[in-house]
């Protein structure tokens, strides 16, 4: 892909934006950078690309298109919603609108790993990885796991193996990007705040398979009912995965292991409790990547040992510390009610919950109900506390305490606590109310945590 000398208007700095300006800049392009933040809320950012030659237009979209001048190009952040005014005149001009990750495909050599789904996106995607990795392999594991895809697409080889992790927001914007390999876990609502229907969501993550061929694979989690309807239209080979049903051809579990049939021969892969990292949603990303692994040809051996071994991810139902016998889990990852259920089921122990954030348009009637007796208290804040608040009381949970913050949540929890409980953070709920991001909101438990200590 040529951009010496062309015009490329980047719309959003954000996490992607930094590494994005400076491979644009790279490859000789001339751009431009607008964001709706003012100059003094980018100050890191900017200061990132002080020895570039970089135009900005910051705290507003330009009222016209025309006032940019000519524009081959328009990459736009991930958080950039794709049906604002400004992005409608950008389309009505037929200039083509990318986004990082589409951009990054174009620039990459090397083998395509792209994982999705509602939960486990980022344990999959860090377990694919390690995976690689062990069997020997150059790895780049990028995406929605906090390295951008145009960081590492440059420096990438025909043999390496570039594993990502994609949201919806980010496979909204794709055009040609096709993975050899495609993964799409689960789907249960989220995001409706910006895609206003589950339909749209389904939709956006199916856009994962859009461009895939025949010798191209899809991994699809059988369980899902929506998953294995929608996946029967796919161009792709398709290699299923179950929790709970005994496949004729798949990765699934049969005797408390984990078992692989192609083509009527069966191999055993592993028994479940050897896998390391605990929970029934651990034992769906397990499967997922066993099938990841074996589609590319890795050797069993290499994913016993990986399976054996692999630890987890930061952020997603994190052993913190234990003090004085209550045990404080940090599981920040959470950011829907779905994931927050996996979470209450991988714990065994009383828990005195942790929950609350900004309000994506989900109801937590599930979240609330899943609580089955085990969770002895629940500490709400952000913006949707009082929504929980009611929603628990509606469903006759009353042992609700709402709080200004998590520093607060902490500490109250911690007071009523008693020896073999756990303090569970796990939000339901994205982290954007209060903290830049899920790490943050995670790192700040963390902290809080230390704090008791002293």
């Amino acid at each position: 892909m040529n951009l010496k000398s062309k015009n490329v208007l980047v719309i959003g700095l954000a996490v992607t934006g930094v590494p994005l300006v400076k491979a644009l800049r790279q490859l000789g392009a001339n751009v431009v950078v607008n964001d709706l933040k003012k100059e003094e809320d980018l100050t890191d950012s900017i200061s990132l690309l002080s020895d570039l030659n970089v135009n900005y237009i910051l705290g507003k979209h330009p009222e016209t298109i025309e006032s940019l001048g000519h524009l081959d190009l328009v990459v736009v952040s991930p958080g950039v919603p794709l049906d604002i005014p400004f992005i409608d005149q950008i389309k009505n001009k037929r200039i083509e609108i990318i986004g990082e990750i589409e951009l990054a495909y174009r620039l990459s050599k090397g083998h395509i790993v792209a994982i999705t789904g509602t939960n486990g996106k980022t344990t999959t995607t860090a377990l694919v990885g390690e995976i690689f990795k062990n069997a020997g392999r150059t790895t780049h594991v990028v995406g929605n796991i906090g390295v951008a895809f145009i960081s590492k697409a440059l420096e990438t080889n025909e043999d390496d193996v570039i594993v990502i992790e994609t949201s919806s927001f980010q496979l909204e914007s794709i055009v040609d990007f096709q993975p050899e390999v495609g993964a799409i876990l689960n789907l249960t609502p989220d995001h409706l705040n910006r895609h206003k229907t589950m339909e749209n969501y389904q939709d956006a993550k199916f856009n994962l398979f859009k461009n895939q061929v025949a010798n191209n694979i899809a991994v699809i989690n059988y369980d899902d009912l929506t998953l294995r309807e929608r996946s029967k239209t796919l161009s792709a080979t398709k290699i299923y995965f179950s929790r709970k049903t005994l496949l004729k051809e798949g990765i699934f579990v049969d005797n408390q292991k984990i078992v692989f049939i192609k083509d009527g021969e069966k191999i055993d892969i592993i028994s479940i409790d050897e896998i390391y990292i605990p929970g029934k949603h651990n034992l769906e990303n397990a499967l997922a990547a066993t099938a990841i692994a074996l589609s590319l040809n890795v050797d069993i051996e290499v994913i016993k040992h990986t399976l054996k071994t692999f630890k987890g991810v930061e952020h997603r139902i994190e052993p913190v510390d234990i003090i004085n016998g209550v045990k404080f889990i940090n599981d920040s990852k959470a950011t829907n009610s779905d994931a927050a259920i996996k979470a209450l089921e991988a714990i065994d122990t009383p828990i005195l919950l942790l929950a609350g954030g900004l309000d994506k348009g989900t109801e937590f009637d599930d979240f609330i109900n899943a609580f089955n007796g085990k969770v002895r208290h629940m500490f709400v804040y952000g913006e949707t506390a009082q929504t929980l608040l009611e929603t628990a009381k509606r469903l006759n949970f009353d042992y609700v305490t709402r709080v200004e913050n998590l520093g607060d949540a902490v500490k109250s929890a911690y007071n009523i606590s008693t020896n073999g409980d756990t303090i569970l953070l796990s939000p339901a709920c994205a982290s954007w109310d209060m903290y830049e991001n899920f790490e943050m909101r995670g790192k700040h438990f963390k902290e809080i945590v230390a704090q008791l200590r002293r």
